[in-house]
């Protein structure tokens, strides 16, 4: 079992406002219509190109965070991931397009999330009323940067503006180096481009989860506890839910989970400790984390903040004030995650009636055998 103090807490603490904004993070970045994007580093590098690029904890977590503001008809322009992208609007209205020349389209709003397939060509617009927020999952601690489409490229040059081999920006304005072609990346070839994978709508729109389409149900071993019910709805992967009534809506690996987690007003998470790193990102309300055994560590987050609880630390979770709190957990891996509820909590359940099942569901209690037998 992990401790952590109160410090070392508050270190993994990243609020709203400690979001730093890079402008010249990708080789669009002087093209009119995308010079006023902002990138954020939020853990991890993502894949940026820029040297001016703030990392606010940079520890690996197997994924990396990040986010995009914008405001209205903005353009982050049509690029290629080697890893998972995901796309979770926090604010505004976004047109999401892939194909190799951005053909196709689905709109985003709050509360959607959006994963795009690996080596196919992606971008996306504000086309909401005002400033619009995107977070973004990335996959890997190293996600190999992207590759931008070719016309991109080109127009980025006479802004002299290049990308070396390593996928660094080179910003001949400001007197960087120029390296020979040899050194950089090339518009990728038509040959290339037209052996690129072609995504259909019907299998792009499988892969979109819309705020209405969360599957909110209760989830954990404390749900008929005192201040227990907490609620989620899987998006991703196999995480954090105890309800086999669940089934995820994207399951082709990320390398992370993601779900939504919902809690009323005067609701808890009891006490559970986890083998993987976890992060949770607030969306609305508020909620207080408890950490280590005897919860003598406490972190308040509000919405937008960002919080990474290390793999092997107790930690219990609560609602403050009197909304309801939405918030985004993403764990590391492809595997189901199995949150280990305290001694006492399991004891309190079976009393309820309730227990987990050799599958590591809630079932009630009376339903299972006393089975002693193992292979």
């Amino acid at each position: 079992m992990t401790k952590v103090s109160q410090h070392e807490a508050n270190n993994r603490h990243i609020t709203s406002d400690d979001y730093v904004s890079c402008t010249v993070a990708f080789i669009d970045c002087k093209k009119p219509g995308s010079h006023l994007k902002e990138n954020y580093s939020i853990i991890g590098p993502g894949v940026t190109s820029s040297d001016e690029q703030v990392v606010n904890l940079p520890e690996p977590h197997g994924f990396n965070i990040g986010a995009a503001a914008m405001p209205n008809g903005i353009t982050n322009n049509l690029h290629i991931h080697f890893t998972a992208e995901v796309f979770v609007v926090q604010k505004g209205e976004w047109t999401f397009r892939w194909g190799s020349n951005g053909e196709n389209e689905v709109v985003g709003r709050a509360g959607d999330i959006v994963s795009v397939p690996t080596w196919v060509f992606r971008g996306f617009t504000n086309t909401g009323p005002d400033d619009g927020w995107l977070f973004t999952v990335l996959g890997g601690d190293n996600t190999g940067g992207v590759i931008f489409h070719p016309e991109i490229i080109r127009e980025a040059a006479d802004y002299g503006l290049y990308i070396s081999s390593d996928n660094t920006l080179i910003d001949a304005s400001r007197g960087d180096t120029v390296p020979d072609e040899s050194g950089r990346i090339p518009p990728m070839p038509d040959a290339e481009m037209a052996d690129l994978r072609t995504v259909s709508r019907d299998e792009m729109m499988s892969r979109v989860v819309t705020e209405g389409a969360r599957d909110f149900r209760p989830a954990f071993i404390d749900a008929y506890l005192p201040g227990g019910g907490a609620q989620i709805a899987p998006v991703i992967g196999f995480g954090l839910t105890q309800n086999r009534n669940h089934s995820t809506p994207i399951t082709n690996p990320h390398g992370f989970s993601i779900e939504w987690l919902r809690m009323e007003a005067g609701q808890k998470v009891s006490p559970f400790t986890l083998d993987d790193k976890m992060v949770v990102i607030v969306r609305s309300g508020k909620l207080r984390l408890l950490l280590n055994d005897g919860a003598d560590v406490t972190i308040d987050l509000e919405a937008r903040d960002t919080y990474s609880i290390p793999a092997g630390v107790v930690r219990s979770i609560e609602t403050l004030g009197d909304e309801t709190a939405e918030a985004l957990v993403v764990v590391a891996g492809d595997h189901r995650k199995r949150p280990a509820f305290a001694a006492e909590v399991i004891s309190a359940a079976r009393d309820a009636g309730h227990a987990l099942d050799a599958g590591g569901y809630v079932a009630k209690a009376a339903l299972l055998p006393d089975y002693k037998r193992a292979g």
